[in-house]
């Protein structure tokens, strides 16, 4: 069963999404929305207000939208349901304004107190930012000085913003001096797409909701943390925001330290949003500054993925052919409270990796050996508990069991659970969660201004100091491979491994 089967419609509402022609609007934000309308989590009554600086009708910007996601639907043995689509489509009006001016905000005014008035929206109204973040300060100034987003209206005012919060900590700490300076921080909902899967928001239920792992939760028994996210695909088209941006900003103070927070916190008091956004702030105050020596960056060469030739980053489209910009990074990070003092947490993700696997692996410290001189030790393998993200979201647990026969010898073996066997889930894209919280006015899932900057201040030593040091040997890894050699021996240093990527 869904996690959104068992909610209610949020309140009539007005969405208006700025970026209505871009591809995360065909690609997520409509089918997210389009698979929320499937389990009647739409609001009752909305009106869906596309703003963009082309020339379109209404009937022109749906159609657009329903081409790509009949499309989508396609490829996973789908069909529309044109009655559905037809009740979303209905609600569907197109704005054409450039992002800079003033009038666009006033034309946007003038049109959402017509829909007010017409559908009986209480005032309501979620604006969606899926524009290029160049555009994120001037629309949330825009916004604020067109009123649209003060506290003077009757209904809600809120404000959605796609990653990246910044590209380092002095821009992160501007974005949020403008969106603070209009809006309170409760109306802004800064979105990690990330937080928006089942088997992430699973860890608070797999740790608080289970007497069995919470108490071994601790430095006690945990000998270190790993947490992978590998993708096997290029950067593709994104050459040119890639180049401006590495793998470090793209995915270290969002998603990787996002699963850190979730792993690590202390036990909230309650689910509350508030609550919970406290206790994954406390992380990132316990994180050692990260230095040089604990970080390793890599770039791709060319090699192979799934048996297909790819080339290297420096040959793909809008790619500097001296490129310096990372596509692999691996960081030791330690944190300094009760709970995890002494407890490595080592993160990698990259691109061109061997296959696509996002996984957080807790590994429990070994039993003593003196009862088991038959099984050879390098067989004696520690208990892991594996909380696969994607794909074949699920938790494994792996431990030693007697090998059948006369002697007391050992094997490692793993108990599963997956979810596709157990729950029937509805089709998403992984905005469905997000889109229906912010909705309702639910925060947990999403990043306040403190937590955004104590992030980037974590990566900010080395940010700074790679601008001071050209990476050596780049390429060092081959599409393909694990990533670079240098990373197994940030582990190996310590007389540990990686888990193999698969």
């Amino acid at each position: 069963m869904s996690a959104l089967s068992h909610k209610s419609p949020p309140p009539p509402c007005a969405i208006v999404i700025f970026g209505a022609n871009g591809d995360l609007t065909k690609r997520l934000i409509v089918p997210a929305m389009y698979n929320l309308a499937r389990t009647g989590l739409l609001p009752p009554h909305f009106s869906l207000i596309g703003v963009d600086h082309n020339k379109k009708t209404s009937a022109e910007w749906s159609a657009a939208l329903k081409d790509f996601l009949v499309q989508t639907l396609a490829k996973n043995n789908e069909t529309l349901n044109e009655t559905l689509w037809a009740k979303v489509a209905r609600c569907m009006v197109f704005l054409s304004g450039d992002f800079e001016k003033p009038e666009t905000y006033e034309n946007l005014s003038d049109l959402l107190a017509a829909h007010d008035a017409k559908d009986g929206l209480g005032g309501n109204v979620l604006f969606y930012m899926a524009v290029a973040d160049r555009f994120f300060a001037t629309i949330a100034r825009n916004l604020g000085e067109a009123g649209l987003v003060s506290g003077d209206h009757k209904g809600f005012r809120r404000l959605i913003v796609e990653k990246p919060f910044g590209h380092d900590l002095p821009s992160a700490r501007q974005l949020n001096a403008c969106l603070l300076k209009y809006l309170r921080e409760d109306q802004i909902y800064r979105i990690d797409h990330f937080l928006g899967k089942e088997t992430v928001q699973n860890i608070m239920a797999l740790r608080f909701a289970n007497g069995l792992f919470e108490p071994i939760w601790n430095r006690d028994r945990i000998d270190h943390v790993q947490i992978t996210v590998a993708e096997s695909l290029g950067v593709e088209t994104r050459g040119k925001f890639y180049e401006s941006t590495g793998a470090l900003r793209d995915m270290v103070p969002n998603h990787l330290f996002q699963l850190v927070a979730m792993t690590a916190m202390e036990p909230p008091v309650s689910f509350d949003a508030e609550d919970v956004r406290a206790k994954k702030a406390e992380i990132f105050k316990a994180v050692h500054e990260l230095r040089l020596s604990d970080v390793v960056r890599g770039q791709y060469d060319a090699g192979a993925v799934a048996n297909e030739p790819v080339q290297a980053y420096r040959a793909e489209a809008n790619v500097a052919p001296d490129s310096t910009v990372e596509t692999f990074v691996a960081i030791r990070l330690m944190i300094d409270n009760w709970r995890w003092a002494g407890v490595p947490f080592y993160l990698r993700t990259g691109k061109r990796l061997a296959v696509r696997s996002t996984e957080i692996a807790i590994r429990f410290k070994r039993a003593p050996h003196a009862l088991f001189r038959e099984t050879p030790v390098e067989e004696l393998d520690a208990d892991w508990l594996i909380m696969r993200v994607q794909p074949d979201e699920g938790i494994r647990l792996r431990f030693n069991a007697k090998r059948p026969g006369p002697a007391m010898a050992l094997e490692s073996v793993a108990m599963e659970f997956k979810y596709k066997d157990y729950f029937k889930q509805a089709p998403a894209v992984g905005y469905e969660t997000l889109i229906y919280d912010c909705l309702i006015g639910d925060t947990t899932l999403f990043q306040r201004a403190d937590q955004v900057e104590a992030a980037w201040a974590l990566v900010e030593p080395v940010l700074r100091g790679w601008e001071n040091t050209t990476p050596r040997h780049f390429p060092n890894y081959n599409a393909g491979s694990e990533g670079p050699s240098a990373a197994n021996d940030l582990l190996a240093r310590d007389g540990r491994a990686w888990r193999r990527i698969n």
